[in-house]
This record gives C-alpha cells, structure tokens and sequence, in this order.
C-alpha cells in the first residue's frame, strides 16, 4: 500500500498544485476601549442633551417663523388698508376732477354760444349798412350769415357736452381730413390771439 501512496502523490504533484491558503498575518489591532458603566452613562447623556438641543433649536425656528409670519400677515393687512385709503382718495379726486371738467365744459359752452350769437347780431346790425354800400345781394349773405349764426348758437345751447362731444367724434370719423383742417386753422387762430395778448 505505501507504493501506491507514493504514486498518488506522484499523481497529485504532477497536476498544479493546489493554492496554499496565504499564511496568516497577524496584525496588532488596537482593541476598542470597553464599554463600562461610567463610560456609558456621560455618552448616553451628551447624546440627550444634544437631542434636547436639537429639538430646543427646532422649536425656536418654529416661534420665529411663526411670528414672522404673523408679522408680514399684520404688515399686509397695514398695506391693503393703505392702498385701499389710496385708491379711495384717488377716486374722490378723480371725480372732483371729473365735475370740475363738466363745469369748465358747460361753461365754456355757454360763452361759446353767448359770442357767437353776438356775432350773429353784429353781423344782422351791419346787414343795411352792407346793404347800402355794397348792394342788396351782399346784404342778403350777410343776413343769411347771421340766421345761421343765431341757430348754430340756439343748437349749442340746446346740446349738452355729451351730446356735443358726440357729435365731434361722428364728424371726424365721417370726415377726418376735414376735422384736421379745422384744427389746424383752430390752432393757427388761438396762436394769434395769444401772440397778440402777449404784444
């Protein structure tokens, strides 16, 4: 039997050799300090107040946004008011502005129609004078001048400011070539006069 012991290990050193495990190697590992009760307690301990602070902290952050948002709810509320107050003064101005307008326009319509029926009468008051110096035909335009005068002026008076401003905008949209006509010679005439006053 010992020969054929000796030809199995023949026969296994003939195959590749098997890996030997790696020798062990001892290392010196600092061993971790025992956990003894008086090493346990100040951990256990550092650990609560740690929490307590945590959470401490956290309860602080809560407060602090609480009471800002407390703040900015008080701060909106002051804004709302104000710009409420704002707009309510704005709106009374604008209708003191409005009324004040309406009373400038009336009366500008009023002395509008008050100078154009003076002209109208001047023109009617100078019609036989026309007449004797230029002609019946000449005196005749100037009376018909002055009716149409006189019912242009008891139109506007008839009209209120709505009714005219109205009516200005359906004459421009009929004819707005003319409309930049008149106003051109308008201005061209208000010019003068103030040119003149300034003189």
């Amino acid at each position: 039997m010992a020969e054929t012991k000796t030809t199995k290990t023949t026969k296994t050193a003939t195959k590749s050799p098997a890996p030997k495990p790696a020798a062990k190697t001892t290392t010196a590992k600092k061993a971790a300090p025992k956990k003894t009760g008086a090493t346990e307690k100040p951990a256990t301990e550092a650990k609560s107040r740690f929490n307590a602070a945590l959470e401490e902290a956290k309860a602080g952050a809560a407060a602090l946004r609480a009471g800002a948002n407390e703040r900015a709810g008080e701060y909106k509320e002051q804004a709302m008011n104000r710009s409420d107050d704002l707009v309510g003064e704005v709106r009374a101005y604008g209708e003191k502005a409005k009324s004040r307008a309406g009373d400038l326009a009336v009366d500008a319509k009023s002395a509008t129609s008050d100078g154009i029926a003076s002209i109208g009468k001047v023109i009617a008051d100078t019609a036989p004078q026309i007449d004797e110096r230029l002609g019946e035909q000449y005196g005749d335009y100037a009376r018909k001048a002055s009716r149409s005068l006189a019912e242009t002026s008891a139109k506007l008076d008839a009209k209120s400011v709505d009714e005219l401003g109205d009516d200005a905008r359906e004459f421009v949209r009929k004819s707005p070539g003319t409309a930049i006509g008149i106003a051109a010679v308008a201005g061209f005439l208000i010019a003068r006069l103030f040119r003149g006053s300034r003189d």
